[in-house]
């Protein structure tokens, strides 16, 4: 009875291995390949920006500039700070209103 539950035991591995290996020698298809390589060039982004620019690659389409999306207030104040870096007083607060306002 041991020898019986040992050999089928056996076959199931052994099935299961030959299983995993024909899996992993397969190529992938264009569409899989296109997946992959969409899914690497978006790497990093998350939610909602991740699904667009997916689609947009899947499909073909450039994905819309990460420079035309509008930047947050705090992004932007960032970015102005650092442009005006170095200035003082009120020579570094009219710059920073007109960044701001830009």
């Amino acid at each position: 009875m041991k020898q019986l539950i040992t050999a089928i035991a056996l076959s199931v591995a052994v099935a299961g291995v030959f299983a995993a290996d024909a899996a992993a020698s397969k190529p992938l298809t264009a569409q899989q390949q296109k997946m992959a390589d969409c899914s690497a060039a978006n790497k990093g982004k998350k939610g909602d920006d991740f699904k667009s620019a997916q689609k947009a690659c899947l499909s073909g389409t450039a994905a819309p500039a990460a420079a035309s999306a509008p930047m947050t207030q705090q992004q932007k104040m960032a970015a102005c700070s650092k442009q005006n870096k170095g200035k003082k007083g009120d020579d570094y607060k009219a710059a920073q209103k007109a960044c701001l306002a830009a």
